[in-house]
């Protein structure tokens, strides 16, 4: 198997989806180098692509006032991110920074846009996914927000 179809089924977003439509997404996806300490894109940047990483790591941050860098995650080989400015036009909500020299496998706004459209199978199939992908995320956070809440925290 293809080890961009391979790397794609991973994804929450993509997982479950027919060996079909993960090669019509392995075929529009590309491929970035990126060193240690770049950025992939900054927070307020025009959000286009979704990335997945397929070696080295990536931090995701934001410039908190007064504190600086606040890192919110560091992702490895096999996370996604970025993937909620294929379905919306705001702009970066964070940093995604470098951490370890890395590859990734991307997917444009516009590429993805045009697959859907020409595929309703395909766009079926991931709207599903990203509903499911949201839903849990919305748990997560509700369950953050109530954690908080009764430690006194928030």
């Amino acid at each position: 198997m293809d080890p961009r179809v391979q790397a794609l089924s991973r994804i929450a977003i993509f997982s479950g989806l027919a060996s079909r439509s993960l090669e019509r997404l392995a075929a529009i996806a590309s491929e970035e180098e990126h060193g240690g300490g770049a950025y992939v894109f900054r927070e307020g940047d025009r959000g286009d692509k979704l990335y997945l990483i397929l070696s080295g790591r990536i931090r995701i941050s934001r410039e908190v006032s007064g504190m600086g860098e606040e890192a919110l995650a560091i992702l490895e080989a096999g996370a996604c991110f970025g993937e909620m400015s294929l379905i919306d036009d705001s702009p970066r909500s964070a940093d995604a920074k470098v951490h370890e020299r890395c590859k990734l496998l991307v997917i444009s706004k516009e590429a993805m846009e045009d697959a859907i459209f020409l595929d309703k199978d395909l766009a079926y199939e991931i709207l599903w996914n990203f509903v499911r992908t949201l839903s849990a995320r919305l748990r997560e956070t509700n369950d953050k927000m109530t954690f908080l809440s009764m430690s006194g925290k928030f």
